[in-house]
C-alpha cells in the first residue's frame, strides 16, 4: 500500500464499514483482514501475507483471482460499453450468455431472465411461479398462494427469500413482515438417527411431502428446494434419491419445482448443476455465486416455454412479468460469465472437481480421530465439519465459548480463510485449486482442530 497507512485502513473500516453477517461489537476489537490482491488460489493482505481462499471468497471462485483470460474479457468489454439498460432493448453479451446457459442447463430450460444477486433470483422465481398460476386461471388457481421449503433452508436475504426460509438465527426477528410458507423436515441424516439409516430419513421425509400435498396442494404455488446440499444450513447433503423423489410428488400434483442452485451450480457438487446427478428438471433454476467466476455480480432465473407463455398477452391483459433491474443483464457481468463457462469447458474444470473431491475425501478422514469432529459432510467440493462437545449425544459447544471461532483465527494466523456456519467448520476452497493446495488447506485445518480440542 502506498496512498494509505496500514493504521488508518484499519480504523476507517471499523469506522465507516458495516459488515455483513458481522456482529460489530466483535469486529470492532479484532484485527481486521484487509484484502490488497489476489493471484490464483491466494489471497494478499495489506503487509504481503498470503492466505489459501478456503472459502472461495464466499463460494464464488472458480478459477482463482486474477485470471487473464477473465481478465481480458472485462477490459475487452469495457473498451465497448459497461452498461445499457435491459428494459425495452437488447445488450451482446446478454444474448450469448443467456444462449449458453440454455446450453448447459439440464432439458427443456430456455428462458433466462438475469438479476445481479443468488437472493434477487429466488425473489423473481417465486414471484415467476406466483403470477405463472394467475396469469392461467386467476380464479381457478385462486388459492395457488404458498410455497413449501426446508426445514433449515436459506434461500437468501430479500423479504421474499427469506419468506422460504427455515433457519430461525436469521429469519425469526422478521417473521411479522414475512408470507407464510409450509414447512417440509429436511433430511439431516446426522441429526435424526431416530429415524433409522439414511433411507429410512428420507422415507420419511418424503412421506411428510406427500401427506402436504395430498392435502394442500391447491393452495401451493410451488416447491423451493436447494438440490443436493443445503449449504447455509451447514453443508446438510441429503441421501441419494431424495430429489428425485421431490420432483416427482410435484409433478403429481402439479406443483411448480424450483430449485436453487445459486450455491451449488456452476461446478461445485461435481456436475455443472447439481440437479443433473438425479436427473431432475426443475421449472426454475436459479443460479449465481460462481456464474461470474468470482469476478462481477451477476444471478439469472431459467426456466421453461410452458412458463414463459404464461405471461405472453396483450398490454391490456397485464401479464406481462413486472420486475427488472436497474443492472438486469449488464454487459460487464454477461462477458466475464461467458467467458468463465468457456474456461470451464476449456480446463475440463468439471471432471477435475470430480477427482479432486476423490482426494479430499480420503485426506478428511484423519480428522475423526479428533474428539470435537462429529460429521464430515462432502458433496464435490463442498465440505462441512460439525464441531461437537460430545460425540456420542452430538452435544455441541455453547456460542460463548467461541470454539468455532477459534478454529477459524488459528486457521487465518495460519494462511487459511475459512468460516464457520454455526457449530459447522466449512471448507468451500476455489474450485480450480491444485491438489497441493487442497492438501495444505487441509493440512491446517487439521493443525486448527488439533490446537483447539
Amino acid at each position: 500500500m502506498t496512498l494509505y497507512k496500514k493504521q488508518d485502513l484499519e480504523n476507517w473500516d471499523k469506522e465507516y464499514v458495516w459488515h455483513p453477517f458481522t456482529q460489530m461489537k466483535d469486529y470492532q476489537k479484532s484485527t481486521p483482514l484487509i484484502i490488497e490482491k489476489g493471484a490464483g488460489s491466494y489471497l494478499y493482505d495489506i503487509d504481503g501475507k498470503r492466505y489459501l481462499d478456503g472459502y472461495a471468497s464466499l463460494w464464488v471462485n472458480v478459477h482463482g483471482h486474477n485470471i487473464p483470460a477473465l481478465n481480458e474479457a472485462l477490459i475487452s468489454q469495457v473498451h465497448k460499453v459497461a452498461h445499457s439498460t435491459l428494459l425495452g432493448s437488447a445488450n451482446v453479451p446478454s444474448i450469448l450468455l443467456a444462449k449458453k446457459l440454455t446450453d448447459i442447463t439440464p432439458g427443456n430450460l430456455c428462458k433466462v431472465f438475469y438479476s445481479d444477486t443468488g437472493s434477487a433470483s429466488i425473489e423473481i422465481a417465486l414471484k415467476m411461479a406466483y403470477q405463472y398460476w394467475k396469469n392461467i386461471d386467476a380464479e381457478k388457481y385462486k388459492k395457488k398462494n404458498t410455497f413449501i421449503s426446508l426445514d433449515d433452508a436459506y434461500h437468501g436475504d430479500t423479504i421474499g427469500s427469506v419468506s422460504v426460509g427455515g433457519m430461525d438465527l436469521y429469519h425469526r426477528i422478521f417473521e411479522p413482515l414475512l408470507f407464510k410458507r409450509i414447512s417440509l423436515p429436511s433430511p439431516h441424516t446426522y441429526r435424526m438417527t431416530e429415524y433409522g439409516d439414511a433411507e429410512d430419513v428420507k422415507n420419511f421425509c418424503i412421506q411428510k411431502l406427500e401427506s402436504i400435498l395430498e392435502e394442500r396442494a391447491d393452495e401451493i404455488a410451488g416447491l423451493i428446494i436447494e438440490p443436493l446440499v443445503q449449504g447455509a444450513a451447514g453443508i446438510i447433503t441429503h441421501p441419494q434419491g431424495f430429489l428425485k423423489k421431490v420432483e416427482n410428488l410435484c409433478r403429481k400434483y402439479d406443483v411448480l419445482l424450483i430449485c436453487d442452485e445459486v450455491a451449488v451450480g456452476f461446478g461445485r457438487t461435481g456436475t455443472m448443476f447439481a440437479c443433473e446427478q438425479e436427473e431432475v428438471v426443475p421449472d426454475l433454476l436459479c443460479m449465481g455465486k460462481g456464474i461470474t467466476g468470482g469476478y462481477m455480480p451477476l444471478a439469472a432465473t431459467i426456466t421453461n416455454q410452458k412458463i414463459f407463455n404464461a405471461f405472453l398477452g396483450e398490454k391490456q391483459e397485464h401479464k406481462t412479468f413486472y420486475h427488472g433491474h436497474t443492472y438486469t443483464g449488464n454487459q460487464l457481468s454477461c462477458s466475464v460469465a461467458l467467458r468463465n463457462i468457456q474456461l470451464m469447458e476449456q480446463t475440463s474444470l468439471v471432471q477435475k472437481v470430480q477427482t479432486n473431491a476423490l482426494f479430499v475425501k480420503e485426506k478428511l478422514q484423519d480428522l475423526y480421530q479428533f474428539d470435537i469432529v462429529g460429521d464430515i459432510r462432502q458433496r464435490g467440493l463442498m465440505i462441512g465439519i460439525e464441531i461437537v462437545k460430545d460425540k456420542e449425544s452430538k452435544k455441541i459447544f455453547p456460542i460463548q465459548e467461541h470454539k468455532l471461532d477459534d478454529i477459524v483465527l488459528t486457521a487465518r494466523e495460519k494462511g487459511l480463510i475459512v468460516r464457520q456456519l454455526d457449530q459447522v467448520l466449512t471448507f468451500l476452497p476455489v474450485l480450480a485449486m491444485n491438489q497441493r493446495e487442497l492438501e495444505e488447506g487441509i493440512q491446517i485445518i487439521y493443525q486448527s482442530i488439533s490446537e483447539n480440542s
